[in-house]
């Protein structure tokens, strides 16, 4: 195996040496790095840094020896708290020690949350009592069993040489090439992630998908990871290790999936976790088994608060690829266990938390169709762009991660040219409690209509895809804002950038519904004109079905006019009228200069400007008649005046 340089660009390990007084902390030490024993050791050592070539990795270690008196308990927790490694020491001929380990010493670590692995050393080896050996595992094991923190146990001694650099090996090796991301020592299995990761990996070297890596394909695999081909003995040798174990492990096309997975399983048995965590290092993982940040093309996806990021069509039609890879009986409905296998290359499914958690359309079998595949997709692309990108990488994205993106233009220069190229619009969904706003967003997921109110407590995400004339398609979604929620959500000055549409539902039976509804639509409308992110509005009637308040027709004509923007628009989803809803919120939200609605503040304010605009011109227009002797004078004199005004100008 080749050698591991610096894996995770860690600059050096810090390892702190700690335990009971005269348990051999310091001998330790000392013999490690001079390879002589002590005759005369310092109460406490300075910080002892073993050089990059000591170990394998190139790696430079830093060890800080520690003191146990209870003085200097305050600089023992600091030292603990910036270890990257633990060694805990006891005396192999003092037993009370090895009690202490359990009593005082790791729950002390728990108690100052000390989360690094610990090697346990027992030191002193060669004074121990004949009359009482015991097998180390035999001792360790209950206390092992206990504080799973535990790494691994060694004894040493440092007078005979025994062992010694074992002990620092391990500790870098547990900092370096740790277990427990990728080894459940209780069940004595691979953790999910670590498969996870492997089996992309797999997937990834398997050039033919067929399933098993080939010879040549195994070849390439070593070759990548370690820089050295394997001879073919090698390669039959290897082959016949997993077939004897596990015969599913090797087809006659090669290595399989599970026989991959076997071999790392057994190379972390036989503690060589370095050669799995050269594999995952050399595929871009981190000890976390997630893709390190570098891989993830973050400045793409910078964007102005007015702009919001699509998948390309490169990327969408790769996807659609993937759907029809992973629905097997090619029925148009990826079943939840599919979409499960869809990331099973991934840390975790994406999908299974919110927002996106039911925020797509299901099937009437509870899967999938393609659109709302790519819906989710879409609205994963367009909340956290850097994980949609992550997720694609995850399932094998084989381009440049960047070119799956597109960031939008600016909404304020589309409605300068009185059009959006946007295919992924988002609307508010504004209302007053009980207007229908939840039965509203259920609809547009087919779900059927049910007179059960349960309120909206936090912001409610719902993605489809919308068709209209000329079969063109957009993806709508819908971000529904509980009414206690609006307050929150306008304190902040961006917070209608991301919004291409907003739309007010109210109860057309209900008067202070409707006031309500009135009364949000203006303070939205309010905050576009002071942060010059209007947004295009619409107005809602639900519950057609019911009988309007008396004065519905009238009050919601002055409203409508007075602001600017088209009169309600009727709905039923009891009767299941919608009455085009979706399709107009689409068309409405495409030419984005048109329906913005406009507040009296709003209608003052551009008032004010059109007037002081022509009292500029005409200030101008006489400066141009003025005779030239005073001309000097005059200008000067007008331009404070302007000055004057045109600060009065910022202030609104």
């Amino acid at each position: 195996m080749a050698k591991s340089s610096n894996p995770e660009g860690k600059p050096g390990v810090r390892i702190v040496v700690a335990g009971d007084r005269g348990t051999g902390k310091s001998s330790l030490i000392v013999t490690a790095a001079t390879e002589t024993f002590p005759t005369n050791v310092l109460r406490l050592l300075p910080p002892t840094r073993l050089p990059e070539d000591f170990y394998p990795d190139h790696v430079p270690i830093t060890i800080i020896d520690t003191s146990a008196n209870p003085e200097d308990r305050g600089k023992l927790a600091e030292e603990l708290k910036r270890a990257d490694a633990l060694v805990l020491t006891y005396a192999c001929d003092q037993p009370e020690t090895l009690n202490r380990l359990s009593t005082y010493w790791l729950p002390e670590l728990r108690q100052l949350e000390v989360k690094v692995p610990v090697i346990v050393v027992g030191c002193k080896l060669d004074l121990r009592d004949d009359q009482q050996q015991v097998s180390l595992e035999q001792v360790m094991s209950p206390i092992m069993q206990q504080f799973r923190e535990i790494e691994t146990c060694i004894e040493c001694s440092a007078y005979k040489h025994i062992q010694i650099p074992e002990v620092f090996y391990y500790a870098q090796k547990a900092v370096l090439h740790p277990t427990g991301p990728l080894f459940d020592q209780e069940s004595q299995t691979l953790k999910p992630r670590c498969v996870r990761a492997l089996k992309r990996i797999f997937i990834l070297c398997d050039h033919d998908r067929d399933g098993a890596l080939s010879d040549a394909e195994l070849n390439d695999f070593q070759v990548k990871c370690f820089n050295a081909p394997l001879q073919p003995s090698e390669v039959v040798g290897v082959k016949r290790v997993v077939q004897d174990k596990m015969v599913e492990g090797v087809n006659e096309r090669g290595l399989t999936l599970t026989g991959f997975l076997f071999l790392h399983a057994l190379f972390i048995e036989k503690g060589r976790l370095e050669t799995t965590w050269t594999v995952l290092r050399k595929f871009g993982y981190n000890n976390d088994i997630k893709l390190s940040d570098d891989l993830i093309p973050h400045s793409s996806v910078k964007r102005a608060p007015d702009q919001s990021v699509e998948l390309t069509n490169e990327a969408i039609e790769y996807l659609r690829g993937i759907y029809e890879l992973f629905d097997g009986d090619l029925d148009n409905n990826l079943r939840p266990v599919e979409v499960e296998d869809v990331f099973s290359t991934a840390p975790n499914s994406p999908w299974n938390d919110v927002p996106y958690k039911d925020a797509a359309e299901k099937t009437a079998l509870g899967g999938l169709s393609l659109d709302a595949f790519l819906s989710e997709w879409a609205l994963m692309t367009l909340l956290d762009p850097a994980r949609s990108l992550e997720n694609l990488i995850y399932i094998g994205y084989p381009g440049d991660p960047s070119s799956a993106i597109r960031v939008t233009k600016r909404r304020r220069l589309d409605r300068k040219k009185q059009q959006s190229e946007r295919n992924v619009f988002q609307c508010f969904v504004f209302g007053p409690a009980k207007s229908g706003k939840s039965v509203l967003i259920n609809s547009f997921l087919g779900r059927p209509y049910s007179d059960m109110y349960s309120p909206t407590v936090d912001d409610r995400y719902a993605v489809n895809v919308v068709e209209l004339p000329g079969g063109i398609k957009k993806t709508l979604v819908l971000r529904e804002i509980p009414e206690d929620g609006v307050a929150k959500l306008l304190s902040s000055k961006d917070s209608l950038a991301v919004c291409d549409i907003a739309v007010f539902v109210h109860d057309s039976s209900d008067e202070s519904s409707w006031k309500r509804a009135t009364e949000l639509l203006v303070d939205v409308a309010g905050h576009g004109e002071d942060t010059g992110y209007e947004v295009p509005c619409l107005i809602v009637a639900a519950k057609d079905d019911l009988d309007p308040f008396p004065t519905a027709i009238q009050d919601s004509t002055r409203v409508s006019q007075d602001m600017g923007i088209e009169a309600p628009i009727p709905i039923s989803s009891k009767l299941s009228d919608f009455n085009n809803i979706f399709r107009r919120i689409v068309n409405a939200a495409e030419p984005p200069h048109l329906s913005i609605p406009e507040t009296e503040a709003g209608r003052s304010r551009k008032q004010y400007h059109r007037l002081i605009n022509r009292s500029l011109m005409f200030v101008s227009g006489t400066l141009i008649v003025w005779h030239p002797t005073t001309v000097s004078f005059l200008m000067h004199s007008e331009l404070r005046v302007l000055e004057t005004w045109f600060a009065m100008l910022e202030l609104l």
